[in-house]
């Protein structure tokens, strides 16, 4: 298989729980690193099976059962890799002094209190930002969420250090990752941006998430020292909630 197939194949193996291929599991770190580039493209392939699953979900139920469902979905899809982020990255804010002592708890398997009640949010969040979306702004947002979110991970990754000295899940990932792969995500999330929101609206979201990677990467290397898995998952929830909470106002701003 070739060099530009397998680092897609990795891609969608750690990302989804749906298996493409049986073979090539044991990728080396610059495709690791390359597989990162296609991140955005993966989101935007489950973004497209939302859509599908939508149709037929709001065919046949409220709009409220099926925004649950969909998350649900979304879940599974994705094995609840980026919310086990947030839940340990919030358990490692809550229960640590030092970055240190948050990095340690969050090698702890276990979910505490503040974890908990954060995942609960986070969900309780996506589904009012799904009810909330304008009919017309529906397919393009439910399309490009998860795009957006990994295409944050993929430069939040970039711009910051790894907070694990000993290495970490992130390490096999980051050490060859290049300002060509975040180019190469940029340019797939740019042209899904604007084909669904237009070239004004897709700047607008650019912007407001640089802005907002801008203040994850302080974050992180304030509470964390750097970035984690978890860190990177953790962004990838907060990313794809607040493009459902905030797409519908600042396309209201041109």
């Amino acid at each position: 298989m070739g060099t530009v197939a397998r680092p897609f194949i990795f891609a969608w193996h750690f990302l989804t729980t749906i298996p493409l291929s049986r073979t090539h599991h044991e990728p080396t770190a610059p495709e690791l690193a390359a597989s990162m580039a296609w991140y955005p493209v993966i989101g935007l392939l489950i973004g497209g099976g939302l859509i599908v699953a939508d149709f037929g979900l709001t065919a046949m139920l409220s709009p409220a059962v099926a925004n649950v469902l969909l998350i649900v979905l979304l879940v599974l899809w994705t094995r609840g890799l980026h919310q086990d982020g947030l839940a340990d990255t919030l358990d490692g804010l809550a229960g640590g002094r030092t970055p240190a002592e948050r990095l340690l708890i969050m090698r702890d398997p276990r979910i505490g209190a503040i974890g908990a009640t954060g995942l609960f949010l986070s969900l309780i969040l996506r589904y009012a930002g799904l009810m909330a979306l304008p009919l017309e702004l529906r397919i393009p947002a439910v399309l490009c969420m998860p795009a957006m979110g990994r295409w944050a991970m993929v430069t939040l990754a970039w711009i910051s250090p790894n907070a694990r000295t000993e290495g970490g899940l992130a390490a096999s990932f980051l050490t060859h990752l290049s300002w060509r792969h975040v180019a190469m995500s940029t340019v797939v999330l740019t042209i899904a941006l604007a084909g669904g929101f237009g070239a004004i609206g897709a700047c607008l979201i650019l912007l407001a998430g640089a802005l907002i990677l801008l203040v994850g990467w302080g974050a992180c290397r304030s509470w964390f020292g750097g970035i984690t898995g978890d860190t990177l998952g953790a962004a990838n929830e907060v990313i794809e909630i607040l493009f459902l909470l905030f797409v519908p106002l600042l396309l209201r701003l041109p």
